[in-house]
């Protein structure tokens, strides 16, 4: 399984700020859509991460407040990223060996999605239940040997 068949089955929508937007204005974003991960984008490209890793650590470095914060004062410049025919054991590894739960998907120069660990459970999840129902069926109608009389 490769990571494009991950993101067929997950949907490319992306969820985007600027570097320039208050912390608090993300935080409420990500809670509203229920997502852990926005992509920072300027002018058309993408220039960071904001995970709730960051938010956590923001908040922890100024007594639990936003206020004055920006996205681009704690986002994850050039994070860590995974393109669309990596294979997806390739890309749990490097989720893993670089501590990243959501990896950004790039082609070329463009954004094609972000991938989280969960999306990348789920999909392989699928996979081998997919495997396991063929795999079944192929017993269940193996041909039978009758014994020669």
């Amino acid at each position: 399984m490769q990571v494009r068949e991950i993101l067929r089955v997950k949907g490319g929508t992306l969820f985007t700020v600027t570097p320039q937007q208050p912390l608090a204005v993300a935080i409420d974003s990500m809670a509203d859509l229920d997502v852990g991960s926005l992509v920072v984008m300027e002018a058309g490209k993408m220039v960071g991460m904001l995970t709730f890793r960051e938010v956590l650590l923001a908040l922890r470095q100024h007594a639990s407040s936003p206020d004055g914060i920006t996205v681009g004062d704690v986002m994850v410049a050039n994070p860590v990223t995974a393109f669309p025919d990596m294979e997806a054991n390739d890309l749990r590894r490097l989720m893993i060996e670089k501590r990243s739960r959501y990896l950004p998907v790039i082609d070329g120069d463009t954004l094609m999605g972000v991938i989280s660990f969960l999306d990348v459970a789920k999909a392989v999840l699928e996979e081998q239940s997919f495997e396991n129902k063929m795999l079944k069926s192929y017993i269940k109608n193996w041909p039978s040997e009758t014994p020669a009389a």
